[in-house]
């Protein structure tokens, strides 16, 4: 057989086994930090497929890799798993009408369900592919949580659990099928803790100082900050930490979390040190204390683009996932869940990725049944976030999409929740398994592949990771 022939028949085999996983993790729905079954289901997984596992790594219990060494044991290759979900997005599995299973509960409104079983079913595939045919090489899955919260994988970085890793392959749950040419911003986040003195606020409110007024001063000075910025720099805060509920007690605590975004980490840090200086003087005004807890960060994601054309060619082989009458019936029936605002959104980036002409015949069937090549001349920045690029600071990485749901679905959102525990999702994650394992085999088998990706990672890093968090700040599995 023909390496595609194996790894497709591996993952085909496995199906049933990581559905269910995926689906199994799906019920758990549990938070960044949190994700004690979900890790423990995914560790057992790889230990009964023969990996030899290692568990609460880089300071995080829910952090493990599994490691299956074949022969001489190089190369290295590293998938990355996630398996946290988001919280207030509960729905039913599959329904496209809104239908919480717990009113409030938590929900995979991100695909992360899916994106753990699939990186599963890629390392298991390129273990059968070394055992049946004899070549070396080392496959390690990388349990990686709290990409929704803090982030685990700088941590991971930080930690040294990629050296030594050639090249790391991973994936998303996405509205299409592709190597995308995109630039993730930078991030930083801390949380702000202001320190006052209570007081009655009717009869002695001058003996009172307010660390809630400091938490508004301070959102004051950011709104004026942003004129002041790059325009691709985003500023985001919430109130953690009011100092209570008696209007007539001067608050003598209160917490207010900032997220600052940049296209690069050199811009995010120098950003974050002026909203530190906005918050210092919020104290400043009101005869407060603040303390800044800085607790998470993550380097921007480029794609590594020698290991792109290797993806990109494997994802034209392996094709999009092979959707049905059923399947179309169902994403429509989310489509149209969206109000009149998003569906006109939906129709302009139709239009914008497949061409005018096609917009009613991708309404009808709306989900994404082609490749779209990889055209890095066309690079683009998003808003979003990823602790993968952290991964691809340490060690050669890549991101593929693969579509699990409705074009133009909207992620974080009920209907997304829903659609990760369907056939969508099983479809998608059967597919991005191929994807990844094929992807590794073409790679290992191509060193100056390999080097071309490696000279990438120097280029941008300088020839060392350099987490964005000094060694002081350990993961904030309590706290953020």
């Amino acid at each position: 057989m023909t390496d595609r022939e194996w790894i497709q028949q591996s993952v085909e085999k496995n199906a049933d086994m990581l559905t269910k996983v995926s689906d199994a993790i799906w019920e758990y729905a549990e938070l960044p930090f949190q994700e004690t079954r979900s890790a423990a289901l995914l560790m057992q997984r790889l230990q009964e497929s023969g990996f030899a596992v290692k568990s609460g790594l880089a300071g995080i219990p829910t952090c493990f890799t599994g490691a299956y060494t074949a022969g001489s044991g190089g190369p290295v290759v590293g998938f990355l798993g996630e398996y946290d979900a988001l919280s207030g997005l509960s729905q039913a599995p599959g329904q496209p009408v809104k239908a919480p299973v717990t009113p409030g509960g938590n929900g995979h409104g991100c695909g992360h369900c899916a994106l753990g079983a699939g990186a599963l079913g890629a390392a298991i595939a390129l273990k059968d592919y070394l055992d049946a045919t004899g070549k070396s090489g080392t496959v390690i899955y990388f349990g990686c949580p709290a990409e929704e919260g803090a982030g685990s994988k700088q941590f991971m970085a930080r930690a040294g659990l990629f050296d030594g890793v050639d090249f790391v392959y991973t994936w998303h749950p996405s509205t299409a099928n592709s190597v995308e040419a995109v630039h993730y911003n930078a991030i930083m986040g801390a949380n702000f803790r202001f320190y006052g003195l209570t007081s009655h606020a009717g009869s002695t409110p001058y003996l009172g100082r307010s660390a809630l007024d400091a938490c508004e001063l301070m959102s004051v000075g950011c709104n004026y900050l942003r004129e002041h910025v790059i325009p691709e720099a985003r500023i985001h805060y919430a109130y953690i930490d009011a100092g209570g509920t008696a209007p007539n007690v001067v608050q003598d605590r209160a917490v207010v979390r900032y997220e600052v975004r940049a296209p690069y980490v050199s811009q995010v840090k120098e950003l974050f040190a002026r909203v530190e200086r906005v918050a210092q003087g919020a104290a400043m005004m009101t005869d407060t204390r603040v303390e800044c807890e800085l607790a998470m960060a993550f380097t921007e994601y480029l794609p590594n683009q020698a290991l792109a054309q290797v993806a990109n060619q494997c994802m034209e082989e392996i094709g999009a996932p092979p959707w049905d009458e059923s399947d179309y019936r169902l994403a429509k029936g989310f489509l149209d869940t969206y109000n009149p605002e998003v569906q006109a959104n939906i129709r302009s980036e139709i239009a914008r990725i497949y061409g005018e002409d096609r917009v009613e015949a991708i309404l009808a069937k709306p989900l994404d049944s082609q490749i779209h090549p990889f055209a890095p001349q066309n690079m683009r920045l998003v808003a979003g976030s990823t602790d993968v690029g952290d991964v691809g600071y340490a060690v050669p990485t890549l991101n593929i999409n693969v579509a699990t749901c409705c074009v133009g679905n909207v992620g974080h959102t009920w209907q997304m929740t829903a659609q990760s525990c369907s056939p969508l999702a099983h479809k998608g994650l059967l597919t991005a398994a191929k994807i990844l394992a094929l992807s590794a085999v073409r790679t290992m088998e191509r060193p100056d592949v390999m080097a071309a990706a490696k000279a990438e990672v120097v280029k941008r890093n300088g020839g060392k990771y350099v987490c964005p968090l000094p060694d002081s700040v350990e993961p904030p599995i309590d706290t953020y």
